[in-house]
């Protein structure tokens, strides 16, 4: 009889055990994390703040997250459990739950933090998807020039997403408020020289010589309509001194395609000259050096 009482007891137990791994089957505990020693599973996401459980095959995912794969915008190789609809993660438990765009883990409506909506959402080295509000890692190949598809504060030269140009003029060694610049503010990936012809209504008696010069650049912010509306963009003296570019209001010195904007300046130099040492900036942007050959 006795013997007949513990074979209950220990099925009974041994449905329950069943049940509970049942329930740790579909369950998606989410712990907050700010670096990969906060996480029991090692990874955290740390664009999201949250942890994510690492596995080889989706076999080793819950229902609701059964996706396993390198996480997009991530620098690391590990595979982490991730959830792909808003109704896998309605659960018995929790029909209010939604996939997060940017945690990939099932969570609340408006508890993660939001989608993208420009690179600088996302770690360094990776872009936003502004359709789906999602990072990705960057390319490192592109087509075209400007932006394209590299990562901002990168440009595409010969086919290769890399950085622009080290500054390395005097202008750039003289400039005494570097501290103006950086990596999030309108990019300049290209500066060129265009024509230089005596114009003496537009430069004056002395130096009479105009030289134009076209300064490309991207931002992730939308350009001004009109070339008045360029705050903090800088012409740099050799001598390291600031002023505004002189950027005449006729139509094409300033055309403005996407996220690209062409500027055409003009400096005004003697006769005699040919060749000129320039430097330009936007608040929060890059450092451009040119060497102008006229």
């Amino acid at each position: 009889m006795q013997l007949r009482k513990m074979m209950v007891m220990l099925a009974a137990v041994s449905s329950m055990s069943l049940a509970l791994t049942a329930c740790g089957d579909d369950a998606t505990t989410v712990d907050s994390c700010t670096s990969d020693t906060d996480c029991s599973s090692g990874f955290c996401n740390t664009t999201a703040g949250v942890c994510m459980e690492t596995c080889e095959s989706a076999a080793d995912c819950p229902d609701s997250e059964k996706e396993c794969a390198v996480l997009a915008g991530s620098s690391k190789t590990q595979k982490v459990c991730q959830c792909k609809t808003d109704e896998l993660c309605k659960t018995d438990d929790s029909s209010t739950l939604v996939c997060g765009t940017v945690s990939k883990r099932c969570e609340e409506p408006g508890s993660g933090p939001a989608a993208c909506t420009k690179d600088a959402d996302c770690g360094s080295g990776n872009t936003c998807n502004t359709t789906t509000g999602e990072c990705s890692p960057a390319a490192t190949t592109c087509t075209g020039e400007g932006k394209a598809t590299c990562a901002y504060g990168s440009a595409c030269y010969s086919g290769t997403c890399s950085a622009p140009p080290t500054p390395t003029c005097e202008n750039y060694q003289n400039f005494g408020n570097k501290a103006a610049l950086g990596t999030t503010g309108p990019i300049i990936f290209k500066v060129a020289t265009g024509t230089a012809t005596t114009d003496t209504a537009f430069c004056g008696n002395t130096s009479t010589k105009r030289v134009k010069i076209t300064i490309s650049a991207y931002s992730d912010t939308a350009w001004p309509a009109t070339s008045a509306g360029l705050n903090g963009f800088l012409y740099v003296l050799v001598n390291g001194n600031t002023q505004a570019p002189s950027i005449s209001s006729s139509t094409g010195n300033y055309t403005v395609s996407g996220n690209r904007a062409d500027i055409v300046a003009n400096i005004c130099v003697l006769p005699s000259s040919n060749t000129t040492s320039l430097g330009y900036y936007f608040t929060g942007g890059n450092f451009a050096c040119h060497q102008a050959n006229y």
